[in-house]
C-alpha cells in the first residue's frame, strides 16, 4: 500500500471530493484508510455508565484507497509515488512530478 500513517492525502472521488486531510488509520485488510475529519457518520452508543453518556456520536468512516492521492509537500499537489533505492540501501517512497522522497 502506497499510503500511510500521517500522510497527507486528498479525496479525489466521492462526496468527500476535494478535500484534504491525515491519514489517522490505514486497513490494509479492507484497502481503506480513515482519514481525519472526513466522511463522518452518525453512530449511536448505549450509555456506559456516568462517565460515559449515551447519544448519537459523529465518527470517521473508513475511504477506500483507490479515492485517495497522496499530496506532496514540495509540490503541494496530489501526486502518483515511486519507489527508489538510496544510496544507504532504504527503499523510500518519491514524488513522481519532482522526485523528492516523502519519508
Amino acid at each position: 500500500m502506497n499510503i500511510r500513517k500521517n500522510d497527507s492525502v486528498m479525496v479525489i472521488a466521492g462526496r468527500e471530493r476535494g478535500k484534504t486531510g491525515k491519514v489517522l488509520r490505514v486497513i490494509p485488510d479492507k484497502s481503506a484508510a480513515i482519514i481525519e475529519r472526513m466522511n463522518l457518520v452518525k453512530r449511536h452508543s448505549r450509555a456506559r455508565g456516568p462517565q460515559q453518556p449515551g447519544g448519537i456520536v459523529e465518527k470517521e468512516a473508513s475511504i477506500h484507497i483507490s479515492n485517495l492521492m497522496v499530496m506532496c509537500d514540495k509540490c503541494n499537489a496530489p501526486v502518483r509515488l515511486g519507489k527508489k533505492i538510496l544510496p544507504d540501501g532504504e527503499k523510500a517512497r518519491i514524488c513522481r512530478r519532482c522526485g523528492e522522497p516523502l519519508d
